[in-house]
């Protein structure tokens, strides 16, 4: 268990310093074009998951986020002890990671953002992009589970372009978002409805990919 939260929380740390560092460095250099920083931020996102996902995912599963961990507590492929420990080591560690990404860029290690990012539009945005990520990885766990760091990846790379919110999808992500006040950052009064958006989407996919696959296991008796 030791290894499997270590697995948890350098991963995440992992995660979260590349979301918020590619996001500084795309701003930067950018020049003030929002296009071309987001499209940075994603190919740096969607690439590190895929690489977090092959090195961690045999250790611990690489959930990396507490709505992944939630999914699998519902299907009982993890005890509620276990993935307590998990979501109380995914948060801080993503924190960690936020803070990881101002040092190397030589900013103020604790920052609050000031990034409005709330509204119908937002919050359904991740609702669906959190019910996506659920059914990328459930999908592919039923019937290719060596394809999930690619589903996973692709998904939140284009997840970054085709939902409002650019696809948090993740709360302790969000919560450590929160904790920077640059490209990537979401304001912290704003976090609970993204966070409450994001836990409905993946109860939803957890409950009909849960139906979808065990009609297919009908079908085939």
């Amino acid at each position: 268990m030791k290894k499997r939260l270590f697995a948890e929380a350098l991963g995440t740390v992992f995660l979260l310093a590349t979301v918020v560092g590619s996001g500084i460095m795309g701003e930067t250099l950018s020049g003030g074009n929002v296009a071309i920083a987001l499209l940075g931020n994603t190919i740096a996102t969607g690439a590190i998951l895929v690489v977090l996902i092959l090195v961690f995912g045999p250790i611990s599963g690489a959930h990396f986020n507490p709505a992944v961990t939630i999914a699998f507590l519902i299907r009982k492929e993890i005890s509620l002890p276990e993935a307590g420990l998990y979501i109380l080591i995914q948060i801080p560690a993503g924190v960690a990671g936020v803070m990881m990404a101002h040092i190397m860029f030589g900013q103020d290690v604790f920052q609050l953002s000031t990034t409005e990012r709330t509204g119908t539009g937002q919050w359904i945005a991740e609702g669906v992009a959190t019910f996506g990520l659920l059914m990328a990885i459930l999908g592919c766990l039923k019937t290719r589970a060596d394809a999930i760091p690619y589903a996973v990846g692709l998904y939140i790379t284009a997840g970054y372009w085709f939902t409002a919110s650019t696809s948090f999808a993740n709360p302790a992500v969000t919560i450590a978002r929160s904790m920077t006040d640059t490209f990537s950052g979401i304001h912290m009064p704003d976090v609970p409805a993204f966070i409450g958006a994001q836990i409905i989407g993946a109860l939803l996919a957890t409950f009909i990919l849960g139906y979808l696959t065990a009609e297919d296991d009908t079908k085939r008796t």
